[in-house]
């Protein structure tokens, strides 16, 4: 613990200056501290005040020659309310000791006292002092960190949604923002609740789509002991933990119709039953939700109560996805350079003008989530001061499933890939010329091609294809491979364990050639079929089937 300033307030100087040898000295269990005395309240009111730097801690008696304890430590705690105060007296009464707590005193020391409880009691009060600095410190940080002028993007939806936002951060409305993954939806949410006056307040977190029904009811309500089977102990639940600040409710249009009709009842009523309880529990919150879905379309098909959704849809904030504002993506990529260039202790690092002409051309169907992992990957694979466009692994020589299908579907869909007799084959290449996978296309009219005449590889026959270049690529080390396709080392080779199993002929079976009455196969005269019947059905009758030997009949031979 850093050396703090402590002042003592007792008008016995013997006193005085033993706290100060006390204190000043340290002990193996704590810091030595510069001691300052008075021997009167106004005197330690007016050095209270004087002090350069504030006191850390403050030793006050509870009888003074021009004033009581009770009254200075009243004038203290109006003019530095976070400074902690011992109060001493050598007149212990429960009394002055309820009241001095009931008024903000840390602590009561009663005379005589033990030098040691003296050490341990600053030692405290010293350490709580500064957690609650380095609280605050943090808070101002968060504060700082989830500001509406810390927004990237100059696109008027963007911005049109932002400024919504700054304007309900301050009211208590439910706020309902929607947007597709990836759109910064979470991040609205925090910088709402920081910018709001439930800025010290908790800030909670519920995952709706990751939690099975009978396990998010328990979470957002808690339950009682005995409730259940396993319910050993009491729980509280988020809504408890939320009290007084906000519950961020992510993914809500995936919560079951039964926690709907739950929910819809504490968004009403602000109140709620612990599971396995009948007390009633009324709690101060407020509620932001975010979901990807459409909710409208969810209430048309049955899956969504429409009485909640009005209930959620106080302040709208919808998220327009990143396709949708390209001018955005040069300073979000400018930003990201810059978090990740600081994160790795890279120099600053340059952007290449063919790499920003890749990036404002992806459709990013990750949106932002996806952006600044491109981002994170390329600052990690730039071997110089700048990165080009072969770090971004966006094109067709990298890992990326959306360019394979573009390819493949151009592969398939190419006068060039269909034939006048109706079948043909196609390869679909990386750009180095390696095969990926070979896309077979079925053309009804080679005159009239069309965009369904092609026949596309299935989701498993590209799964087993980018799998197998990835091993390629990694020389055949599963880690490196699946660290390419961002997956777990553990998925990759379940992946590949399936893939093994699967038949393979070339991605796709040649379908067989159809015969047609006109012209067969081999261009022989067809065989009569009822006399061909006949000749099969005597064959069979006239051929009897083969007996097995008996025992006797090996015992003879």
């Amino acid at each position: 613990m850093p050396e703090q300033n402590v002042l003592i307030i007792d008008d016995e100087q013997h006193l005085c200056e033993l706290f100060a040898d006390i204190l000043s000295r340290g002990t193996s269990s704590g810091s030595a501290h510069r001691v300052q005395t008075a021997n009167t309240g106004a005197d330690g009111l007016a050095m209270l005040s004087d002090a350069p730097e504030d006191f850390g801690l403050v030793f006050l008696d509870m009888m003074l020659p021009d004033a009581t304890g009770i009254e200075v430590l009243r004038e203290i705690k109006r003019r530095k309310p976070h400074t902690p105060v011992v109060m001493m007296t050598g007149f212990a009464s429960k009394d002055s000791a309820v009241e001095a707590m009931r008024l903000g005193a840390y602590d009561y020391l009663a005379k005589p006292f033990n030098i040691a409880d003296v050490s341990l009691i600053a030692q405290r009060a010293l350490e709580r002092n500064r957690l609650i600095d380095e609280n605050q410190y943090l808070r101002e940080e968060l504060r700082a960190r989830y500001n509406f002028d810390n927004i990237v993007g100059s696109s008027e939806g963007i911005q049109s949604a932002y400024v919504l936002a700054a304007k309900v951060a301050n009211q208590n409305a439910t706020v309902l923002v929607t947007g597709e993954s990836g759109t910064g939806k979470e991040l609205v949410a925090r910088t709402i609740h920081y910018q709001s006056g439930r800025a010290d307040k908790p800030f909670v977190k519920v995952n709706c789509a990751a939690l099975p029904e009978h396990l998010l009811e328990d979470e957002l309500f808690g339950h009682e002991k005995g409730a259940f089977t396993d319910a050993h102990t009491q729980r509280i639940g988020r809504f408890e933990w939320a009290h007084t600040g906000t519950l961020f409710l992510d993914e809500i249009g995936e919560i079951s119709p039964s926690v709907q009709v739950k929910l819809l009842r504490v968004l009403q009523e602000r109140e709620f039953e612990r599971i396995g309880s009948s007390k009633t529990i009324k709690v101060d919150v407020r509620i932001i939700a975010a979901t990807n879905r459409d909710l409208q379309t969810a209430i048309a098909e049955g899956s969504f109560r429409e009485d909640l959704f009005y209930r959620l849809n106080v302040v709208p904030i919808e998220l327009p996805p990143l396709r949708e504002r390209p001018e955005d993506v040069p300073q979000l990529v400018e930003h990201f350079i810059r978090k990740y260039c600081t994160e790795t202790g890279r120099e600053a690092l340059k952007l290449d003008p063919d790499a920003l002409r890749v990036l404002q051309s992806n459709e990013w169907r990750g949106n932002i989530r996806e952006l600044e992992n491109c981002i994170e990957r390329a600052v990690i694979f730039a071997e110089d001061d700048t990165i080009e466009a072969r770090h971004l692994l966006l094109s067709p020589t990298g890992l990326n499933l959306q360019n394979t299908v573009q390819s493949a579907q151009a592969r398939a869909v190419s006068p060039g890939g269909l034939t006048a007799a109706g079948g043909a084959t196609g390869e679909a290449s990386a750009a180095d010329g390696s095969s990926i996978f070979t896309v077979h296309t079925l053309a009804g009219d080679a005159a009239t091609p069309s965009a369904f005449a092609g026949t596309l590889p299935t989701l498993r026959e590209m799964e087993q294809a980018l799998i197998a270049q990835a091993m390629e690529r990694a020389g055949g080390n599963e880690a490196a491979a699946a660290k390419m396709l961002d997956v777990d080392l553990n998925t990759l080779r379940t992946l590949r364990a399936q893939s093994q199993n699967t038949p393979q002929s070339g991605a796709h079976s040649e379908p067989p050639t159809p015969v047609s009455s006109a012209e067969p196969a081999d261009n022989k005269p067809p065989a009569d079929a009822a006399a061909t019947e006949a000749l099969s059905s005597k064959s069979i009758a006239s051929k009897p089937p083969a007996k097995s030997p008996t025992k006797k009949a090996a015992a003879r031979k």
